[in-house]
């Protein structure tokens, strides 16, 4: 019923019904109302050919009816037949422009017909109706590789609706394709002057010209992007780097501090950020409390072992004490990790602590049976020790387990003639010798 009356209303608009004979009206009525049932009903059996006859003898009576010509342009493409259908859905467009389906079917002929410059320019009339068709314009803007606007659409659409693995797939396929060159700098600016809100247009542009080493430009859409959106977490990540490099510890901090708190910011980055922190405060002592409250942040994460890399950092650096005040926490919270261990050992043997390097080789064998280094320090800490035969069974059990490691089975023996020596057997003792002088020539 509610298609009868559809139909019905749809005939009353044309000029016909200007006629005053009221059986004309009727019969003129009914034979298109025929005619297009007939059109709907072949077209649902896939008779398209068919369908066509039906609609053309509408399209006779009403050559300005909208719906008509859509069904038509329906029907050529169903038929393949691309060109004829752009014509007839064209038509529909014209007459009903906010008819949001006529600009969908008609971007269907371009998208297939792989006209993507019509197919964009469709979808600009389609937007407006519905802007979940921002995510077709972006995929032309890729197919037709105008990834300058790609880049644009990208960073509203990240901006507006959250990102998604497909625009991050197409991020990083501009950035493989055109590397730096990724969006153009004057239509960043500009889309910045439009919409100063949207941060994903301030990271295109500061990354552009970072990466074209024009840095006084970089901190200035830096500043404004700290301006303009004050709460941004991405603009601390920028402006951290500055204020490092000015030599500002305290404002350098409060930004760590910020990306570290923040739970939408990438691990690797608040990891690298750390890092950086981590070599100013070698220079800057001062700031050392302030890295033991970042150092926090990390407690207990998995995937980062924060105690450990400080360790080691300050162990190349030759800075036993703070080594050991932070191999000694990783030691503790991770006591499968050999590496923190071995580092360990090595600082606390860097401060003659060999009480210390007793317990935890000992200790670190009951754990690790089959890794040498921990015997090399269990025996070295005991001949230090005056323990000379816990000494020799350690570094004899432990020469075993030395595989492919011409440096360490070196210690190792050198470490055996003088616990042979200090036991008083100088033939084993220069056996030991000779091993290590061949072992020596040998790598040379």
């Amino acid at each position: 019923m509610k298609i009868k009356f559809f139909f019905v209303s749809l005939c009353l608009s044309h000029s016909l019904w200007s006629q005053t004979n009221p059986e004309d009206i009727a019969l003129e009525a009914d034979s298109f109302q025929e005619a297009y049932y007939e059109a709907l009903k072949q077209k649902a059996i896939e008779n398209y050919d068919k369908a066509i006859i039906s609609l053309e003898k509408c399209l006779d009576k009403q050559p300005e009816n909208d719906v008509i010509n859509h069904e038509l342009g329906k029907n050529y493409f169903f038929m393949k037949q691309y060109l004829t259908a752009e014509k007839y859905f064209t038509k529909a467009t014209q007459l009903v422009p906010k008819n949001k389906w006529y600009w969908i079917d008609l971007y269907e002929v371009y998208y297939q017909t792989k006209n993507y410059n019509q197919g964009i320019a469709t979808l600009h009339r389609i937007i407006p109706l519905d802007a979940k068709y921002k995510e077709d314009l972006l995929a032309l803007y890729m197919y037709s590789r105008q990834y300058d606007k790609a880049l644009l659409l990208i960073n509203e659409l990240d901006e507006t609706d959250g990102k998604t693995e497909r625009r991050n797939l197409y991020r990083a396929e501009i950035n493989r394709q055109t590397g730096s060159n990724a969006g153009n700098k004057n239509d960043l600016e500009k889309a910045i002057t439009e919409n100063p809100l949207n941060e994903e247009n301030y990271l295109s542009l500061i990354t552009k010209y970072s990466e074209s080493n024009q840095e006084e430009k970089a901190r200035e859409w830096i500043e404004k992007m700290q301006k303009n959106i004050p709460n941004s977490e991405w603009a601390q990540v920028f402006i951290f780097k500055y204020h490092i490099n000015d030599g500002k510890g305290t404002e350098a901090y409060q930004a760590l501090e910020t990306v570290l708190k923040s739970r939408k910011l990438d691990k690797k980055i608040k990891i690298k950020m750390f890092n950086e922190f981590l070599i100013y405060v070698t220079k800057n002592p001062s700031f050392e409390n302030q890295l033991t409250t970042a150092t926090q942040y990390f407690e207990g994460d998995p995937e980062f072992d924060v105690y450990k890399e400080v360790g080691k950092f300050y162990y190349k650096k030759k800075q036993w004490d703070l080594a050991i005040k932070h191999l000694e926490k990783s030691v503790v919270a991770k006591k499968n990790d050999t590496e923190s261990a071995i580092f360990l050992l090595a600082s606390y043997e860097e401060k003659g602590n060999f009480t210390a390097i007793q317990k935890l080789a000992v200790d670190s064998i009951d754990l690790f049976p089959n890794q040498p280094e921990f015997y090399y320090f269990a025996g070295k800490a005991n001949y230090q020790l005056k323990n000379f035969k816990k000494a020799n069974e350690y570094l004899e059990i432990g020469l075993d387990y030395v595989v492919d490691n011409p440096d360490l089975e070196m210690d190792f023996l050198i470490l055996m003639k003088e616990v042979a020596s200090a036991l008083g057997n100088a033939k084993k003792a220069e056996e030991y010798q000779i091993k290590a002088t061949n072992l020596k020539n040998k790598k040379k």
